[in-house]
């Protein structure tokens, strides 16, 4: 692979091929698994499905609602299981509705034949994320949710629960992403700092470099008197809002949907049960080319509060030219059983670091339509810009 020009990475000095015999997949690796029939579908998988480290997944023509979320475990298929559980088949060939709180599960258009060294995991876009749709990835005889096991063959479901808002969906549609990796290559504490002196992780709201709180990953914390730059330092969604297409992009009015947060005297905010919040991170962060990052959705160790759905961060992310000094997390949250009172600046997360095995060939916001470069306290992109 030919070495990324040093105009758009001034501070990245590696080999022009470096390479490692572990770590996740990055772009061109993952194009040679579908041009070796090991990542396959009925109709083409289209250019813009690859990203810098993962690949989009594709709802097929079929939904079926079902009565559980369920695993089918080591002695079922999901075929078996829907046909235990299904209470309805849906067509996806024309845009069809998924009500609030129902369980629909989703054969994919992608199917898998992987060697047996690679293995992989799954997670939501961050636009399903953003939207409250809770996605997880279902494998015939798979113990876990978002986990495909190594050499894995067969067919790839979602389960798809939408929390707040009716949506609406169509085959194609795209609202899960697949990571496929050989070994485990996370990074230790001891690496991220080294990482960190190296590239520099984190900077403030005044694009300074700042500190790197490191502890079983890169430990963020949340913004609540909006340094981001904005008036509301997060938007509390709203119950009564109408349904939303998922293909519709850049068209619905935020007011009808969201209820923005100002910041108090005391700069916190009490998280209620059963709603559903977007926050922003204090913190701006940074992913080296030569890595990715996973948020870790729920940590007890800092409440009980799940911030994260879509937790994937490609090589790239708020790295780049001088002028992009990292980009804030955004927080997708949404409090468990008891009302949590959240406080400027405490920590609410962590992202783990894990090495790609090449640099990829594609980046993060260079040039593929990534709609979060630069973001700010940003809702999904299928709103207009929120009036200040």
């Amino acid at each position: 692979m030919n070495q990324l020009p040093q105009t758009l990475f001034p501070d990245l000095n590696l080999p022009s091929q470096a390479q490692h015999p572990t770590g996740i997949l990055p772009s061109q690796r993952l194009r040679d698994l579908v041009s070796n029939g090991q990542i396959i579908a009925a109709r083409p998988i289209a250019p813009e499905q690859i990203q810098p480290s993962s690949i989009d997944l594709r709802l097929g023509s079929v939904a079926y609602r079902v009565r559980a979320s369920f695993l089918p475990n080591e002695h079922s298929t999901v075929g078996r299981k829907l046909d235990a559980h299904t209470l309805e088949e849906i067509s996806l060939a024309q845009p069809a509705a998924f009500e609030r709180g129902q369980v629909y599960v989703v054969p994919l258009e992608e199917e898998l034949n992987l060697p047996a060294h690679i293995s992989g995991k799954a997670n939501p876009k961050s636009t399903t994320g953003r939207l409250d749709v809770f996605t997880r990835l279902l494998t015939d005889y798979g113990r876990e949710f978002d986990v495909v096991a190594a050499g894995y063959k067969g067919k790839l479901y979602a389960e798809i629960v939408p929390g707040t808002f009716r949506v609406v969906v169509r085959q194609g549609d795209r609202l899960s992403q697949l990571r496929l990796s050989r070994g485990v290559p996370a990074e230790t504490d001891e690496n991220l700092s080294e990482l960190d002196q190296q590239f520099q992780l984190v900077f403030n709201e005044h694009d300074v470099p700042g500190s790197a709180s490191i502890g079983g990953g890169l430990r963020f914390s949340v913004d609540l008197t909006g340094t981001h730059g904005g008036q509301a330092v997060g938007y509390r969604a709203r119950r009564d809002a109408p349904e939303i297409d998922f293909a519709r992009i850049a068209h619905y009015d935020p007011r009808d949907f969201w209820d923005p947060i100002y910041p108090t005297e005391r700069r916190d905010l009490v998280l209620n049960p059963e709603e559903f919040y977007i926050l922003a991170s204090r913190e701006k962060v940074r992913i080296p080319p030569q890595f990715a990052a996973e948020m870790v959705p729920y940590d007890p160790s800092v409440g009980e509060f799940r911030i994260h759905y879509a937790g994937f961060f490609d090589p790239g992310f708020g790295y780049g030219t001088d002028d992009i000094k990292g980009t804030r997390a955004v927080l997708e949250v949404r409090s468990h059983e008891v009302p949590f009172l959240l406080e400027d600046g405490q920590y609410v997360g962590r992202l783990l670091f894990e090495r790609l095995m090449d640099i990829p060939d594609k980046l993060y916001g260079q040039g593929i339509g990534s709609s979060y470069q630069q973001q700010g306290l940003a809702l999904s992109k299928h709103f207009r810009p929120f009036p200040q």
